[in-house]
């Protein structure tokens, strides 16, 4: 395997006095796509979320080799850790292309221009001057993806890219993440469709109840339905 990009280590995270993640051991090599399984409410998201310094947590968070546990999300997004949460968090009065703008990085000259952003999504090209609170819920998510890659990050945490999406736009979507993995761009993946992960993926991991249930490649997970039964399958 290549060297670790993200490399997690005994990680609990705690909501107030609810202890939520139990020990996560997790790691992302260089230019690899990992998938974070498992049934809502088992601590996914906020595994995400602790890792980009939202959520109160102890253990050790390694990224490109230097710890980053304690600091504060905008000094972890400096680093090179992108982020896109579930909720999307566009500035909805601003135009698509306003928006994308923002998330460049001054002083950093980006991978990315808008030029990319509209070759992946080409039909957003002709939505560049609307503004983003009057766009779908697809076209939305395409923005934050997008948003996300303008600022240049080495590793990018998705968390729920497809949750309430028509099956074209999840199609898109999963363009959007091969199109990642091409280029050589490390993901961090929270899905809950299965067959996404499973194509996309060089391994995943299964979550329940806090911890980490299951880690392999994506063919040791179809094969093992008591792990599907037990942790995946509603």
């Amino acid at each position: 395997m290549s060297k670790a990009m993200l490399e997690i280590r005994d990680l609990h995270a705690y909501y107030g006095k609810s202890h939520v993640l139990h020990g996560v051991d997790m790691s992302v090599a260089e230019g690899e796509i990992v998938s974070l399984l498992g049934r809502n409410g088992v601590g996914r998201s906020t595994t995400v979320k602790a890792t980009m310094g939202q959520v109160q947590a102890t253990g050790s968070i390694k990224f490109k080799g230097e710890e980053i546990i304690g600091e504060k999300a905008f000094q972890i997004a400096h680093r090179g850790l992108g982020f896109v949460p579930e909720n999307r968090d566009i500035f909805p009065t601003l135009t698509f292309e306003q928006n994308l703008i923002l998330g460049e990085k001054k002083g950093r000259k980006s991978r990315w221009s808008l030029d990319d952003m509209y070759q992946l999504f080409p039909r957003l090209k002709e939505r560049q001057n609307t503004a983003a609170g009057v766009l779908s819920g697809g076209e939305q998510q395409m923005l934050t993806l997008c948003r996300t890659l303008m600022g240049d990050p080495d590793l990018i945490m998705i968390d729920e890219p497809t949750e309430g999406l028509a099956p074209k736009i999840v199609d898109l979507v999963a363009e959007y993440l091969k199109e990642l993995k091409n280029r050589g761009i490390s993901v961090l993946l929270v899905e809950q469709k299965l067959a996404i992960a499973l194509e996309i993926s060089q391994r995943v991991y299964v979550m329940g109840h806090g911890a980490i249930v299951f880690e392999g490649t994506p063919q040791a997970l179809r094969a093992d339905g008591g792990i599907r039964k037990e942790w995946l399958e509603v």
